[in-house]
């Protein structure tokens, strides 16, 4: 199988995946942490972060300017070459986000804050605005840099880039995204 292709789970690997984890691709200092809401079950059963077809994370880190060309899912460890990671609110696979509860966030963003704490990157960006207000308790929160910091990083609250998410096109993924390069950028000048 090419290294950039993933093979397409079953209906039993999707039954299989539900509550299941994927291991964090992070490491200290990196200029931005890209944190998920949670696993879905297709990224819980192929064991790659936004691995669904028709996430746009993968394109909108290209198109942003974060890699040089458009990486598959398996290749998601490569990021950190770059000084990019990604991490979740919640690591468990659920079928939506919605099927997390309220305290499933506010606990996710506990143990966010303490894995910031931990690897401090420079910047967090939360991808889903709705999981940064239950999480972090910021029901005013809009996209974009926040005004707080969390454990001396900054913080960006970015669209979900779930394929579900019918609000935002691509181009909006690639100017929202483009922003945040542009100020990891500017903070490590």
């Amino acid at each position: 199988m090419p290294k950039n292709s993933l093979k397409k789970p079953t209906v039993e690997d999707l039954r299989n995946a539900i509550g299941k984890s994927l291991p964090d691709v992070i490491a200290p200092n990196l200029k931005v942490l890209f944190v998920g809401i949670n696993p879905g079950l297709y990224t819980a059963a192929v064991g790659h972060h936004f691995a669904r077809p028709g996430n746009r994370f993968w394109p909108a880190l290209y198109a942003a300017g974060f890699t040089s060309r458009q990486l598959s899912p398996n290749e998601e460890r490569e990021l950190l070459k770059h000084g990019y990671g990604i991490t979740n609110v919640v690591n468990k696979a659920t079928l939506a986000a919605h099927d997390l509860s309220r305290d499933d966030l506010i606990q996710g963003g506990k143990k966010l804050v303490h894995s910031i704490e931990r690897y401090r990157p420079r910047i967090v960006a939360v991808l889903g605005l709705e999981a940064y207000r239950k999480a972090f308790d910021k029901p005013e929160a809009r996209l974009g840099m926040q005004g707080e910091t969390i454990a001396g990083a900054h913080v960006w609250v970015l669209p979900n880039p779930s394929g579900l998410n019918a609000h935002f096109k691509p181009a909006d993924y690639a100017r929202l995204f483009r922003e945040v390069r542009k100020a990891s950028e500017a903070l490590c000048e």
